[in-house]
This record gives C-alpha cells, structure tokens and sequence, in this order.
C-alpha cells in the first residue's frame, strides 16, 4: 500500500541544534499514527517540516508517493494537509461558521457576491452545523455563536470540525487533549475516532500514553531527533513504549509480542 504522506531522511538543523537526524516516517490511508517523544525529541521539528512551516535541510517528502516542496502552511494546505497547532489557532470574536471558513469565505451567488462582495453567511453556517453535527459534535447548535463563550473542549472541537471540514488527504493534530479535562478529552479522541472512520489518515502528537494506546493504530517513536523505532498498542505495552522513548531501551532489546 503506498503511503498517504512519508517522509524519508529528513535532516533539520538550527545552527549546532540538530532538530531532525534523517527521520524516516510513514502515514497510510485510514490510520491514526501517534509521534511520542520526550522533550527534545524533535516531535514537532518533524510536524512543521511535513506541514509547511519549516523547510527541512536535506530529505524529501512525498504524497501519494510523489515528491512535494512545501514552502509555507498555505502550499501544505493547498495539498489536503490540515493542521491543528496546540495553540489553537481559533478567532476568539468570531462565531463558530466564521472561524470554520477563516481564510475560506464564500461569497453569495450572483451580483451581491461577485460585485457587491457580500458573504453567503446563512449558507457558511448551515454548512458549519453540518460539519459538526457530522463529527458527533452535538454541543454546538448555535453556530452564530462567538467562540469566545466556548470551553476549551468546545473550541478544540471547532478547530478539529474546520480540519476535518478541508483536509483532504491529512489531519495533523498536535497535543489536542493537553489543555483539556476528562469529558472534554474523551469528546476529542472520539472525534478522531470519527475522522478516521471517513477515511481520513490522522497524525496525532501527544504526551499522553493512555490516549495514544486508545486511538492509535501505529505509533511513531521519537528520540534525541531520530526516529527510534514503530510499534503498535498491540505489539507493546505503555511501559515499553516510555522506555524506548526515554532511552532505557531500545526496539531491538524490547522487540515486543
């Protein structure tokens, strides 16, 4: 099967930091690949080389199989790729349609779009509804609403709606749980649940392990800028997984079942 999005031998360097060593990386249709790391460990080096924001110094990056060069997060999302910084990147003053169309504003048909440039801003919302209520998200009726009187579970899930919404090949979340409480995490995982169940390959950066071996199929292990192996939830344990990627061992002493 030919890999949705891979990347092979990136190297990044910033100065005498080295962010990437030659990392090797793979993501295949319909999966969820978890990237773990400790601090360090060029987690996010490798996620903005992929996704635009950083151009690696050496290395290529393919997808569906073909080479491509992406400058800046625009050329990334021009290509299908969507990403979703921890940070959130959300206008909190906005209503929820205004922010799911940030940058992708659709005009109305006819004279009042093309001349008088006014926003199709009833179609942009029902649209938006039908974009959450697809992704189980049923907490967010009201897509008037500003995202400013939303909790930081309603916000992250109005930021994965809008990836979900446009990415066409690839969901890039990273940490999307870090800030969030029980009810509010398990709402997001079973967002990816959903998005996975499209079809939609998924990359998921977290920290926590729990959450990684609930929603992954494969998960991508990174150390001191190397990719230090792949195992799956089936084949390792939580505590294996921790040991490869804080160095105790090594996917060749801990090979697993």
């Amino acid at each position: 099967m030919t890999p949705v999005l891979s990347a092979r031998g990136l190297v990044k360097t910033f100065g005498r930091v080295v962010g990437l060593d030659g990392v090797d990386i793979e993501l295949y249709p319909g999966e969820v690949l978890a990237v773990i790391g400790d601090n360090g460990a060029g987690k996010s080096t490798l996620i903005k080389c992929l996704t635009g924001a950083l151009i690696p110094d050496a290395g290529e990056i393919l997808l569906d199989g073909n080479p491509v060069h992406f400058r800046r997060p625009q050329d990334a999302r021009g290509a299908g790729i969507e990403t979703v910084y921890q940070t959130l990147a959300v206008a909190p003053a906005l209503d929820i349609a205004s922010n799911l169309y940030l940058g992708r504003e659709r005009r109305r048909p006819g004279p009042l779009g093309s001349v008088l440039r006014m926003l199709d801003k009833q179609g942009m919302r029902a649209d938006a509804a039908k974009a959450l209520t697809d992704l189980g998200i049923g907490t967010l009726q009201n897509t008037a609403a500003a995202v400013e009187t939303l909790s930081g579970g309603q916000r992250q899930a109005v930021a994965v709606a809008r990836a979900a919404a446009f990415g066409s090949k690839v969901i890039v979340l990273d940490e999307p749980t870090a800030a969030l409480g029980v009810r509010e995490s398990n709402q997001v995982l079973k967002m990816i649940g959903e998005v996975r169940s499209r079809g939609l390959p998924v990359i998921l950066i977290s920290h926590n392990m729990p959450h990684v071996f609930e929603v992954a199929d494969r998960i991508h292990v990174q150390r001191l800028g190397r990719g230090a192996g792949v195992i799956t939830p089936r084949s390792h344990t939580m505590s294996e997984a921790v040991a490869i990627m804080t160095g105790a061992t090594t996917l060749q002493e801990t090979p697993g079942r």
